[in-house]
């Protein structure tokens, strides 16, 4: 894969460099702090080498602090065997290292990612050895360090001793992570396959999560995307995308499928037009490959992919992260599971404050609904206690789960917590709502329907086109949604609300807004159609039918926004709603209509019912039988 190196004539020029691994863990001094490259990076010879060394030699190494921001690979520097020669300390956690810092045996150091080279640079952490894996020099005797320049680069420009596994294996890649063989200490020529990270497989939580975020979407966007399971099946969810532009801290499988399909072309991009940037790279041989001498691709250090001042110079910067639980109001914690340390603070604290700071950015949390085999619902009242606040809240705009949506950028205490509770996995919906209402989040006399009733039919969402170009959204309505009908029903003229309601009442409370909202689907139906208007959800109009007891019969009515009348959207309410009745064994509607409102009667009337009518005092009562 990498370019033919003259390493041997490297050795012979700089035969000080080149010497046994046991002569190098030599120079290395009691209670020194030695750093390790990251992830798929870690030059696993040198760290086997030393363990071994260190076996062999009990005392020739004591009280040494070892570095990593995240280990992949095996880590024995963390067994308590070891303890009077390693202390083990990291800026993220992985899974090899959770146990190990749960139990006291090794350390966690929560940083903003793009803080650390700081840290290394001003001697706050200093750095006595740098263990790195390159690839091998080129003929100008530059190697690269591949998959992980991250806080690499910055390790290896402030550690008093460096030492570099050579490796045919590693890629070359453009961008930040060269470094000259002058400026490596001591160098080790060994062969061997990269780490490799295998993605947990996506389940069908995860595909409904990134259909959602699909959504949230745009073609020209600039995305960053984290890893897991989620991450991926979002990244797939995006293959009908168009000129989407890459500005991330990982490079992972998934996004280089992207670019091979022509997804990615970073051709919309503000800054770094038609490269993909990144920090470091976590995947296949097959991923390596691709990144290896490619110009599409520069990975630049981490203080500058992680730093939101460069983040938010990106237009159209969305940010799509994880999180293990977020709480009503809008805190989230990606780094512990209460008072066990699981992850850490990484690079997501970075990018989500970054996108909120774009022009027209926009920051979308991944979630799923529940955990432990759905014993456990991820959206809690508040974070649990002693969890680490990673995203606070004012970081997140949306947050998706299986379920749906939650919009929370401006939104209230009461507004999020309504949102978040609409997107809850349904058997947790009805302890969410008595928790908030004891802790006064949402009203006291907030309403809810529990079991299947209540729950929300996300398969009957739709895309329609009118008969005069809006592109609008169908769909049923959502406990939360009050406040969309609240400004939906004010922004009525006095005359669309009377031939409404037929009544000349125009107050829209809480305790009326209720019954629209919250809803028996398998007894009733209301549809909203909705459009995005600069990221928010409008409603144009609201078509709804109610079951009558003891009768294949509903009662149907509907009302359009004044300005929007007359442009083919109450026809699509109507025609869905009877398509939704229909499928409910339904035999027909029934309305009641003022006889002087002519354009209802004429929608009714073409709607391709058998319609029988009777004036009542002013008032048509149609009976509207569905044709075979």
């Amino acid at each position: 894969m990498a370019v033919k190196s003259p390493i041997e004539n490297f050795k012979k020029i700089h035969k000080d460099k080149f010497l046994s691994v046991d002569s190098i863990f030599k120079k290395i001094h009691l209670g020194d702090r030695i750093f390790i490259s990251t992830a798929c990076g870690e030059p696993q010879f040198l760290v086997n080498s030393l363990v071994k060394f260190v076996e062999s030699n009990p005392k020739a190494l004591m009280d040494s602090e070892v570095m990593h921001v995240w280990t992949m690979g095996v880590v024995p520097y963390a067994n308590e065997k070891y303890k009077r020669n390693f202390r083990y300390n990291s800026f993220f956690i992985g899974n090899n290292a959770r146990e190990a810092i749960n139990q006291g045996l090794a350390d966690y150091s929560p940083t903003f990612l793009s803080k650390i080279p700081g840290l290394f640079r001003k001697g706050m952490v200093s750095l006595d050895v740098a263990l790195i894996q390159t690839s091998l020099p080129d003929e100008h005797g530059h190697v690269s360090l591949g998959v992980s320049v991250d806080i690499v680069k910055a390790a290896t420009e402030s550690a008093r001793v460096v030492v570099a596994q050579m490796n045919k294996n590693m890629p070359r890649v453009h961008g930040d992570g060269f470094i000259n063989i002058s400026d490596i200490d001591y160098a080790v020529h060994y062969d061997e396959d990269l780490l490799i990270y295998n993605d947990e497989p996506d389940n069908e939580v995860a595909q409904n999560i990134g259909k959602y975020v699909s959504r949230l979407v745009e073609d020209g966007d600039t995305i960053q995307v984290g890893y897991g399971s989620i991450p991926n099946a979002v990244i797939a969810s995006l293959s009908d995308k168009k000129n989407l532009g890459v500005h991330t801290e990982l490079i992972s499988d998934g996004l280089v499928d992207l670019m091979k399909s022509g997804v990615v072309t970073n051709a919309k991009k503000t800054l770094n037009r038609g490269k993909t940037v990144a920090t470091f790279c976590m995947g296949h041989k097959g991923t390596y490959e691709f990144i290896n001498d490619n110009p599409a691709i520069e990975f630049k250090t981490v203080d500058i992919t992680n730093n939101p001042l460069i983040i938010a110079q990106h237009d159209n910067m969305t940010a799509i992260n994880s999180a293990l639980e977020i709480d009503l109001t809008g805190q989230a914690s990606a780094e512990s599971l209460g008072h066990t340390f699981y992850s850490g603070i990484g690079g997501q604290a970075d990018f989500m404050r970054g996108a909120v700071l774009a022009e027209n950015g926009k920051t979308i949390l991944t979630i799923p609904s529940t955990a432990e085999n759905g014993t456990v619902s991820r959206i809690t009242p508040f974070l649990s206690e002693g969890a680490g606040v990673t995203l606070n809240r004012g970081d997140i705009h949306y947050v998706v789960t299986e379920y749906g949506i939650a919009y929370l950028h401006g939104k209230n205490i009461r507004e999020r917590a309504m949102e978040l509770i609409a997107i809850a996995h349904p058997k947790f919906r009805p302890e969410l709502i008595r928790e908030a209402k004891k802790r006064n989040l949402i009203y006291k006399d907030q309403a809810y329907i529990a079991g299947k009733g209540g729950e929300y039919p996300s398969d009957l969402e739709t895309h329609r086109a009118t008969k005069t170009g809006y592109d609008i959204i169908l769909r049923p309505v959502r406990i939360d949604d009050e406040p969309l009908l609240k400004e939906f029903f004010y922004s009525l003229s006095d005359n669309s609300m009377y031939k409404r309601f037929i009544s000349t009442r125009k107050d829209m409370p809480h305790e009326r807004l209720q019954d629209f909202v919250v809803i028996d689907y398998r007894k009733e139906m209301v549809i909203l159609a909705t459009i995005q208007e600069n990221e928010q959800e409008k409603v144009l109009g609201l078509g709804q039918y109610q079951i009558i007891k003891g009768t294949h019969m509903a009662d149907v009515a509907f009302v359009v926004s004044d300005n929007a009348q007359n442009e083919g959207i109450g026809r699509e309410l109507l025609s869905y709603l009877t398509l939704l009745a229909t499928k409910q064994g339904l035999l027909g509607f029934t309305a009641e209509v003022l006889v002087n409102n002519i354009p209802m009667q004429h929608l009714f009337e073409t709607a391709g019912f058998d319609i029988t009518k009777r004036n009542v005092e002013g008032l048509y009562e149609l009976k509207m039988m569905f044709k075979e």
